[in-house]
């Protein structure tokens, strides 16, 4: 294995730390700075399990849980307004301004959503779409052509 180092933290950071901003700006635009911090942290700590060549889609991995994770630590409702429902929806959907396509969006799954927006926004794919979602690329391909057609028929 190589050194994984300062320098090499350094230029992980240098090469991706923008990258997993705008990720996280996209989904929790308040908290967006203190939570890419969280996963350069992650990074570091965990820096001998960062895959060589594909750092990238690793840190949106674990973006995807650090994210996960501050949802559920600040969730905090009265009990009087907390209601049965599960509010799963993503809030880089708000982002979307137009109607129709936010209307479509809605329809589908939150993974649907989730595969869509990492290939659209984040120019994930490939390998990287495969990595980020912890499947085989031809899983990753698939799941992406399935969320595509669900995304064309609700639009339809």
């Amino acid at each position: 294995m190589d050194e994984r180092d300062e320098a090499w933290f350094d230029a992980l950071f240098r090469a991706h730390a923008a990258a997993v901003y705008r990720y996280l700006y996209r989904r929790a635009p308040r908290d967006a700075e203190d939570l890419a911090a969280e996963v350069m942290t992650v990074a570091w700590r965990r820096r001998a399990d960062v895959p060589e060549g594909a750092e990238l889609p690793w840190l949106y991995r674990t973006a995807g849980f650090v994210l996960a994770n501050h949802r559920r630590r600040h969730t905090a409702v009265p009990i009087a307004d907390a209601s049965g429902e599960v509010d799963d929806g993503d809030p880089a959907d708000v982002v979307v301004a137009d109607d129709e396509v936010r209307a479509a969006l809605a329809t589908l799954s939150p993974r649907d959503r989730r595969i869509l927006l990492l290939h659209a926004w984040e120019g994930v794919g490939g390998e990287e779409l495969a990595a980020v979602l912890g499947i085989s690329r031809g899983g990753a391909d698939a799941a992406l052509s399935r969320a595509r057609a669900r995304l064309a028929a609700a639009w339809a």
